[in-house]
């Protein structure tokens, strides 16, 4: 696997962003207002990690903006109501990368801390990430209820998503430990190069 902050990742992420205005116009000719706005939503939360480039790996950029056309492609092929796993896969990953990239957003400033403490930094990022799957099913909740569609089928349904956030939740940490140590050694690298 590449660097952390391979430029390609970047790219990757550039021509998905391509693909996610491809599929707001396509929403939004097909008069499907509701998804066009959703899916604006992911071009323009998915814009904000590519740009802020030097905050986050590119690995991260390229994750999220692969999250969000899962999101996409769900939205504009309705498959989130298709018999499958598809949205149980969604959740898992859309989690996993929303929490790996928020963690580091959120957390960077203390980074350097967290790096001698894993499993202090593996609980606060996997609980981090389970917040951030409540909310989101909350919002598919408020969603139902505001947009007048089936949004969330059961309570089955619900309690299988969060399962599946805590998964994305718990990956998400472990994958960012590893990003952590790669991205406080080049820190810290870069900064002794800096100062000689």
């Amino acid at each position: 696997m590449k660097n952390l902050n391979w430029k390609g990742y970047r790219i990757i992420a550039w021509i998905g962003q391509a693909l996610l205005t491809i599929f707001v116009i396509a929403a939004a000719f097909q008069g499907k207002w509701s998804n066009a706005l959703g899916l604006a939503f992911f071009l323009i939360v998915s814009l904000v990690f590519v740009i802020r480039d030097d905050k986050l790996p590119t690995l991260f950029d390229f994750l999220f903006v692969l999250a969000a056309l899962l999101n996409a492609t769900g939205w504009v092929w309705g498959l989130f109501g298709m018999p499958g796993p598809y949205d149980e896969i969604v959740h898992l990953y859309t989690t996993f990368a929303i929490t790996l990239a928020l963690s580091f957003l959120v957390y960077g400033s203390m980074l350097s801390i967290f790096r001698n403490h894993t499993l202090l930094y593996l609980v606060t990022i996997t609980s981090f990430g389970i917040a951030i799957g409540a909310l989101w099913e909350v919002a598919e909740w408020s969603a139902g209820n505001i947009l007048s569609t089936e949004v969330i089928e059961s309570l089955d349904d619900t309690i299988i998503d969060l399962v599946m956030d805590s998964l994305g939740a718990g990956l998400a940490a472990l994958i960012s430990l590893w990003a952590l140590r790669e991205w406080t050694n080049r820190v810290d690298t870069n900064h002794v190069q800096s100062d000689t």
